[in-house]
């Protein structure tokens, strides 16, 4: 099948499945994901087609909203792709790719690596940071039912993979236990620079949250 054809198939079918998705991991998150994976993968040696497929279908099924089913995402993958006749080598790919994209704590060891995965996890990594992390990372909190601080809850930076899942804490503390971490985490060139503006912004808005908590502004 045209690998363009594969491509259009495969976002009508991430739109359709994504259509009632929190906002954060909807549709819009992996259009984001899926722009900054081509803009980073111009500039890598890496499979184009695996890189864009990998983006528009790493969270088909976000374990975290499917009782913590780490499996589900990549099992989709696979029945999607299988039904468009792709190549078996690509398809487990991808599966490696949907299985081993996301930040599990600060403990984890990832167990699959190859330089698509890199491109796909640098790009929804930066979905994360900035302007658009603080959005979906507040928006995420409210929809899990989070305090936005407390000042007597510490974050926790070395938390287990079972720890991290089952985490309950105020919103204000995922920037430390994830989302200013990710920056140092960054495998390409091109990702590297954009996470250094990202992560400058996320520390001006900390910087000024805690001023405007104490009515210091």
């Amino acid at each position: 099948m045209n690998q363009q054809l594969v491509i259009e198939q495969t976002i009508a079918y991430v739109k359709q499945e994504l259509a009632n998705a929190e906002g954060g991991h909807d549709w819009w998150h992996i259009y984001r994901v899926w722009q900054l994976s081509k803009k980073i993968a111009a500039t890598e040696n890496v499979n184009a087609f695996v890189v864009e497929l990998g983006a528009l279908l790493h969270d088909i099924a976000d374990a975290k909203f499917h009782d913590g089913d780490e499996e589900i995402g990549p099992r989709k993958a696979r029945a999607f792709l299988s039904s468009l006749h792709l190549e078996e080598d690509l398809i487990t790919h991808i599966e490696n790719i949907i299985a081993n994209i996301s930040f599990k704590g600060g403990n984890h060891t990832q167990a699959f690596t190859s330089p698509e995965l890199n491109v796909v996890q640098d790009a929804d990594r930066l979905d994360a940071i900035g302007a658009i992390g603080i959005a979906r990372t507040f928006n995420y909190g409210g929809f899990k039912g989070r305090e936005l601080y407390h000042p007597e809850v510490k974050p926790r930076l070395n938390m287990t993979k079972e720890e991290y899942k089952k985490s309950q804490a105020p919103t204000i503390n995922h920037f430390y236990e994830k989302l200013l971490l990710l920056k140092d985490r960054m495998h390409t060139k091109t990702a590297k620079a954009m996470a250094e503006h990202r992560h400058q912004y996320m520390q001006q808005f900390l910087e000024e949250f805690y001023q405007e908590w104490e009515g210091e502004r």
